[in-house]
């Protein structure tokens, strides 16, 4: 196990580093914004969700492959990228329902939108990859099993986090003026944020 020392410095960087704007934290504000808490916290435990593979793959070592083999980063990089922008597609689609409001999708289907976000994005992959080893204490048992317990320290956190939010971002989204204009101006925006996430993705 991690000595209680390295948990505390760990969960402190993990904490300042979730909250820090990047693609995970724009897609959920995104999606929070324009389908209000529910939406916010679906999406909030679907990419938190996410790090369960992560960590596994950091833990087996699997992860490796994404900093050593450029193919199989690349695969991933254009399969995330192809969603975003197939998420923007749908985004520009979208219409006004009755009152105003556009459908976001039901619970389930913006869960599995967070877990796919969070799974086709190569690197956060590398990320695990080069965080959880620095907290590791070689004699402090199983290398495997301490990274195991440091990603589910830093999933727990992230469901805090990005819980939180996903439930202010929706709650930002309840007070917005409701009509058709507003409606689509919040799609419109929501289509933008994923080509800019689609960019960032392609960046080096």
């Amino acid at each position: 196990m991690p000595v209680p020392e390295h948990l505390l410095s760990f969960l402190f960087i993990s904490v300042a580093l979730t909250m820090a704007p990047g693609p995970d934290v724009i897609f959920l504000v995104s999606q929070g914004v324009a389908g209000g808490r529910r939406a916010g916290l679906s999406v909030a435990l679907g990419l938190s969700s996410g790090l369960l593979v992560h960590t596994t793959l950091a833990a087996l070592g699997v992860s490796v492959i994404f900093r050593t083999s450029p193919l199989a980063f690349n695969i991933l990089k254009y399969a995330g990228t192809a969603y975003l922008l197939w998420l923007a597609w749908g985004a520009f689609l979208e219409r006004p329902a009755a009152g105003g409001k556009t459908v976001a999708g039901d619970a389930p289907a913006l869960y599995r939108r967070g877990v796919i976000m969070n799974l086709l994005n190569p690197k956060v992959a590398l990320f695990f990859l080069a965080l959880l080893p620095q907290f590791v204490d070689p004699a402090g048992g199983p290398v495997r099993a301490q990274m195991a317990v440091l990603g589910l320290v830093f999933m727990a956190q992230v469901v805090v986090v990005f819980g939180t939010i996903g439930y202010l971002s929706g709650s930002l989204g309840a007070r917005l003026i409701p009509g058709e204009k507003t409606s689509r101006r919040i799609s419109v925006a929501k289509g933008l944020v994923f080509l800019g996430l689609a960019g960032a993705l392609l960046a080096p």
